[in-house]
């Protein structure tokens, strides 16, 4: 028998689903996690059979159970996290009607239109918090009523990616707060679902599950689930929350006066608050969060790790990471006026524009790669600046502690670039079981082993070194972030009319 109390984190991501276990120390127990592929039928397409989810999370539950060496009766209870935004909708015996549509799928320009024509963009912002993008739900909900009005017809339940999993594992339907105010469907102060928008949008209330909060049971594991899986039947299995969520939670952002930063394939910027406030034009996401009673924003730009990836993979294929943070070390800071705009697939926060492009803009005979590298590090962090900077104006006032997580979040020279181009200390977080082991703690506050979700996050988080400005060089990127944020309105007629030219 284990010696400690074991929960279960699920976390269903775009490359795969995870089964953590953790005990009630926050300590990792086992973890495994099985791929999933991604299909792109057609341009801008992106989407994933839930059948492969649930089969997937079968396989990594049932890996995870027998690398710890434990029985599913030691599971005291289950929390879920995973992909935002995509549409699974099933028919009325809970059966898919169609692939599901992934939160980075991009066919519903036009329907986004249709939204902002129905509501009013203004008046959209001001219930959800959001503007109508496409990687959202509700978009694609009218996108299907256009173009598949068989499978339209037949829809009786709608649901997010984790949701159907929690629909395979205990038979009921639910969906958590944080992640349903995804969907641009929710009145965001009312924290649930908006009658003026799904009305407007001529959404069935029918096909709308409850909702409830992070922590909050929603079911318990069926008998059919308990035979595929291993876990026991009659396991607890709380809400949980969307991965951005889930992830804060684990990093312990949850209340007012943190900030966490997210430095993975993309960059997040996220706040928490104590009430629900957006940005008016709608260039920060606000959702409600997984813990009950907050609220948060999020500013999301598309490449940053991602951007060192593809440096990598491209001007330096088989050279490790770490040999490229030394030579990058090497070039100073703004690297003798090259600039690097991160936008390799477009952009989100600030600039919603799918057709922004990357560029270093400074090129000399002098630059070596080792700029190149540098100027890449300093671009993202200029870039995370920009939704850092937004978070100031929509009256969260000082973000005293900054929690950073993430793959990033290693290079110690990358953390020095962005503590000094933000002006903050920076405090590392362990957290790479992310937004899994977020999901574990809620289930741990459902089943009674902590208070609410504060004391989860204070008895299991452990922030780790601070990582604090270079006076130098925060001087040096103070003089080149008007320069940076110049670029893109510079440049954008430029990237729409590139744009053309691949399209025509």
């Amino acid at each position: 028998m284990p010696r400690h109390t074991l929960l279960l984190g699920i976390d269903l991501s775009t490359t795969g689903a995870k089964a953590l276990l953790i005990d009630d120390t926050g300590a990792t127990i086992a973890s495994a996690s099985t791929p999933l592929i991604l299909s792109t039928p057609r341009p801008l397409w992106a989407e994933q059979q839930p059948r492969d989810w649930w089969e997937a999370t079968v396989a990594s539950i049932r890996a995870a159970l027998a690398h710890a060496e434990v029985h599913g009766e030691d599971v005291r209870a289950i929390g879920l996290t995973g992909q935002m935004h995509g549409l699974v909708l099933l028919d009325g015996h809970g059966e898919p009607l169609r692939p599901a549509i992934l939160w980075n799928d991009q066919r519903t320009a036009a329907e986004c239109d249709e939204i902002r024509a129905r509501i009013g963009r203004e008046r959209l912002i001001a219930i959800t918090g959001n503007d109508a993008l496409t990687g959202f739900t509700a978009p694609k909900v009218l996108w299907v009523r256009h173009h598949e009005p068989e499978v339209y017809s037949n829809a009786a339940h709608l649901l997010l990616p984790k949701d159907y999993i929690r629909y395979r594992l205990t038979g009921d339907y639910a969906m958590d707060k944080a992640d349903g105010s995804g969907t641009i469907l929710f009145d965001l102060a009312a924290r649930d679902w908006s009658p003026e928008v799904t009305s407007a949008l001529e959404i069935p209330d029918a096909w709308l599950p409850p909702t409830a909060e992070g922590p909050a049971i929603t079911g318990i594991v069926s008998a059919a689930a308990s035979a595929l899986t291993g876990l026991a039947a009659g396991t607890p299995v709380v809400a949980g929350g969307g991965d951005q969520a889930a992830q804060a939670v684990g990093v312990g952002a949850i209340d007012p006066g943190m900030a966490a930063i997210t430095l993975g394939t993309s960059g997040v910027v996220f706040a928490a608050t104590d009430t629900p406030l957006f940005e008016p034009e709608g260039r920060l996401h606000a959702f409600c969060h997984a813990a009950p009673g907050r609220w948060h924003l999020m500013g999301v730009m598309l490449s940053a790790a991602g951007s060192l990836q593809w440096l990598r993979d491209t001007l330096a294929p088989g050279v490790g990471f770490d040999a490229l943070m030394d030579e990058a070390a090497q070039a100073p800071a703004g690297c003798e006026g090259l600039l690097f705009l991160p936008y390799l697939s477009g952009e989100r926060t600030p600039h919603p524009d799918p057709l922004a492009r990357g560029a270093w803009v400074g090129l000399t005979l002098r630059h070596t790669r080792a700029h190149m590298v540098r100027a890449v590090l300093e671009g993202v962090a200029f870039g995370l600046r920009d939704g850092f900077s937004m978070l100031a104006q929509v009256g969260l006032g000082e973000l005293a502690r900054v929690r950073v997580s993430g793959g990033g979040a290693r290079s110690t020279l990358w953390l020095a670039i962005l503590a000094s181009v933000l002006g903050v200390p920076l405090e590392s977080v362990a957290a790479s079981e992310g937004a899994a082991f977020g999901a574990a703690l809620l289930a741990g506050v459902g089943a009674g082993i902590w208070a609410d979700v504060s004391a989860a996050c204070s008895a299991t988080t452990r922030p780790g070194e601070m990582t604090s400005a270079n006076g130098d060089w925060a001087a040096e990127y103070e003089r080149l972030y008007p320069i940076y944020q110049s670029l893109y309105p510079a440049l954008r007629p430029t990237f729409t009319a590139l744009a053309r030219t691949t399209t025509e």
